[in-house]
């Protein structure tokens, strides 16, 4: 069985889609007034927004009683006719982004089986950064009794030759049109064509060899290769995962292997899209003596030609090379080298986005910032493969409004 494959995708029918479709329940946990206004939107149409736990509300006093709603209400859509099935098939999906780039995914079931998410896995499909494994019981909480789910996951593939999502795309005219419409909240515009029949064998095959010629890619490295990496929404799938192996243990000795906790809904997309944009995530250092932070740095983790990286401090700036034998990426070298060194002295790292802010907050006494250099998309695989699950905060894809929208479900139970 693929590891990734043709699924039985639930989507509303006879309702509005703008006010079905909601942003991933992880985007703007500080600003309630965005949840606020989503709900104003979606009225009293039937809407994703009323069936998942936004995490601005994770913790909250109701959260049971919230919980136990939204699996409520997800019954009630099923028995009020709120979804079509769209039985074996996939979805070809087109976002176009603020900037008009145009973003392709095909939606399909991921089999947890092949997905494991902790350092060190060999697994087919991998996380990029480290999991929070106290992220991912609240979520249990929503998804334990839900008899649906709905994906925010977004899978990558490092489809160079671009064999897999892109012929779909070729033909797109000759497939049903499922949905056409404006994201709401500034979310951009989604487009979504079925994917069934000799398209869909097409891209199976095409799949089946893409697989069998992986570990080709990676000559050269320790380690073992990657099918699929999790670029977004890791601690999602990472709860299906759960939930599956809690089923499991619940059931010694039986037969799940074709039960629909199995697999997981997600987004798969290709790397080497061009609307896919990974931005560098900065790290500023406060509470420090910033000249004995980067007298050790100097010491102990650069080499000549290694990694440029420019720091800044008050007025002082200037360039370390960090060692490329430790790490495949710029970001792991640092990383490694801030924790190592802030688990023997006090202070504190925070990520920030932007050059500009970065060198701002550099400016105190006590501060001092590295500018990171925007990843290579090359070498996103290759650290996964050889130096496991990257630090966490290594890269963004894209800004809040470009992270996936609640859209399509599936049957869980």
């Amino acid at each position: 069985m693929s590891v990734f494959s043709a699924a039985d995708i639930l989507l509303p029918q006879g309702t509005s889609c703008e006010a079905w479709s909601v942003i991933a329940c992880d985007q703007f946990t500080s600003q309630p007034e965005y949840w606020e206004e989503v709900r104003r939107i979606a009225g009293d149409k039937p809407s994703t927004v009323n069936l998942i736990l936004p995490e601005a509300d994770l913790g909250a006093p109701d959260e049971e009683e919230k919980v136990r709603k939204i699996n409520l209400t997800m019954e009630k859509y099923m028995e009020d006719g709120v979804f079509q099935t769209c039985e074996h098939s996939m979805v070809y999906v087109e976002r176009t982004l603020l900037n008009g780039s145009i973003r392709k995914g095909l939606i399909g079931k991921v089999d947890l089986d092949a997905y494991d998410y902790n350092k060190g896995s060999t697994s087919a499909i991998r996380a990029t950064e480290k999991t929070v494994v106290e992220r991912i019981p609240p979520r249990m909480r929503v998804r334990r009794n839900a008899p649906i789910e709905l994906p925010h996951i977004l899978m990558l593939c490092d489809d160079h030759k671009k064999m897999l999502i892109e012929p779909i795309g070729a033909v797109k005219d000759t497939l049903p049109k499922l949905y056409d419409f404006d994201l709401m909240q500034g979310g951009g515009h989604i487009s979504g064509w079925l994917v069934d029949g000799k398209v869909l064998a097409d891209f199976e095959a095409r799949l089946a060899a893409y697989a069998e010629t992986i570990g080709e890619k990676y000559e050269g490295l320790d380690g073992t290769p990657v099918l699929f990496a999790v670029g977004d929404g890791n601690h999602s799938l990472a709860t299906a995962k759960a939930c599956y192996e809690e089923l499991k243990a619940a059931h010694p000795g039986e037969d799940l292997s074709n039960h629909p906790a199995r697999w997981a809904l997600v987004e798969l997309e290709n790397i080497h899209d061009e609307a896919q944009v990974f931005e560098p995530i900065h790290r500023i250092v406060t509470g420090v003596e910033p000249e004995a932070l980067l007298k050790e740095l100097e010491a102990g983790w650069c080499a000549k030609d290694g990694y440029p990286v420019t720091w800044f401090a008050g007025a002082k700036s200037g360039t370390v090379y960090l060692d490329p034998a430790k790490s495949q990426l710029t970001v792991g070298v640092l990383q490694a080298f801030l924790d190592d060194y802030l688990s023997r002295n006090s202070g504190e790292v925070d990520y920030i986005h932007g050059d500009d802010t970065l060198a701002d907050l550099a400016k105190a006494d006590g501060a001092i910032g590295f500018l990171l250099p925007p990843m290579e998309k090359s070498q996103l695989f290759r650290g996964v493969v050889a130096d496991g699950a990257l630090p966490r905060k290594t890269f963004s894809m894209g800004h809040a409004q470009e992270k996936r929208y609640y859209l399509e479900g599936r049957k869980i139970r």
